[in-house]
């Protein structure tokens, strides 16, 4: 008498089985890597010397984001060839969650300003968040008869190329920003490279250039005596001056910013980079993080990665069109 099989299982069902197993496996082992994590020291490359902006807002949070995390955090400055030096370095690196790159501002602009990065400022990383913002400042010498921003829209409009402003150089955040100024207000400005941002500022001071884009932290030591400010590139004001009013008021959308941020290898397990997340966003609430962070001039962020990929996203489109119309010539 031939035997009756106790059950009859399709071939589908039957190849769906350990398929189905096997993606238990997957979706179970990544909160169990993600509780083991971290394990060993943690290293953040830091794509500019030491002192620069992204240096001093990453130092200020790193002691605190160590103790939440038990794990020591080693600063590996790696400056050179603006930022794209450090940053290729941590594109490269494992993603296993013990390597982070901390960009500025320009990490957005090297798409357009570099016909050979071996990175794509996107989709090399897993972004982890906006840490902070760093605010411009639009100066101008105290002796000077613009007043306010509507004084300089309108000077501008009625002096085509009469304004000089000074930059750190070409294709600097400062020189950008000059740019994105000028189309946004349909007038012709005059763009004078310096060799960094200082010697730019000294020659606002002595009334040599009309204006600037400078950072908070270095331009409020001479204002009201030297310099007048009379306009921000951030959406509301800064808590170090909150006297003047942001450039976007009058014209809507108009950011002037360096920002620092953290970035992982692309590939970092999505809970790795939630952790960081939320680590380093109760970090940056930390009174004593804050009062770091305002002697840079820096206002904390820490926005979500969802929102850091946008904007890194949207912050590479908009400057590849400002590079585009101010035709600056690329660096090979």
């Amino acid at each position: 008498m031939p035997r009756t099989p106790l059950l009859s299982v399709p071939k589908s069902l039957a190849l769906a089985v350990p398929l189905a197993l096997a993606t238990a496996g997957t979706v179970f082992s990544v909160p169990a890597f993600a509780q083991a994590w971290p394990a060993k020291p943690i290293r953040f490359i830091v794509p500019f010397a030491a002192g620069g902006v992204a240096d001093v807002v990453t130092r200020a949070v790193t002691p605190r984001l160590s103790e939440a995390l038990g794990q020591p955090i080693i600063i590996d400055n790696r400056g050179g060839a603006g930022g794209t030096l450090g940053t290729s370095i941590g594109a490269k690196a494992a993603p296993d969650g013990y390597t982070f790159v901390t960009p500025a501002g320009s990490h957005v602009t090297t798409p357009s300003l570099y016909t050979k990065l071996d990175f794509d400022p996107v989709n090399s990383f897993a972004p982890v968040t906006k840490i902070a913002d760093v605010p411009y400042l639009l100066v101008v010498p105290a002796s000077s008869p613009l007043k306010s921003f509507a004084d300089f829209i309108a000077f501008a409009k009625a002096n085509p190329g009469k304004l000089a402003y000074g930059s750190a150089g070409n294709g600097s955040s400062n020189h950008l920003a000059g740019e994105l100024l000028a189309g946004r207000i349909g007038a012709s400005l005059l763009h004078v490279p310096y060799k960094g941002s200082a010697p730019a500022l000294v020659d606002v001071l002595s009334g040599q250039i009309s204006f600037m884009f400078d950072t908070v932290n270095t331009s409020t030591r001479y204002i009201p005596a030297r310099l007048r400010a009379i306009g921000i590139g951030t959406a509301k004001r800064s808590t170090l001056i909150p006297d003047v009013p942001p450039i976007a008021d009058t014209l809507p959308g108009f950011e002037a910013v360096t920002w620092v941020g953290l970035l992982a290898p692309a590939g970092t397990p999505g809970a790795i980079v939630s952790r960081m997340h939320a680590e380093i966003a109760k970090v940056v609430a930390a009174p004593d993080v804050r009062e770091r962070f305002s002697t840079s001039g820096a206002e904390p962020v820490a926005s979500t990665p969802a929102h850091f990929a946008a904007y890194l996203a949207a912050e590479v489109k908009q400057w590849a069109g400002v590079v585009k119309q101010a035709k600056i010539p690329p660096v090979e």
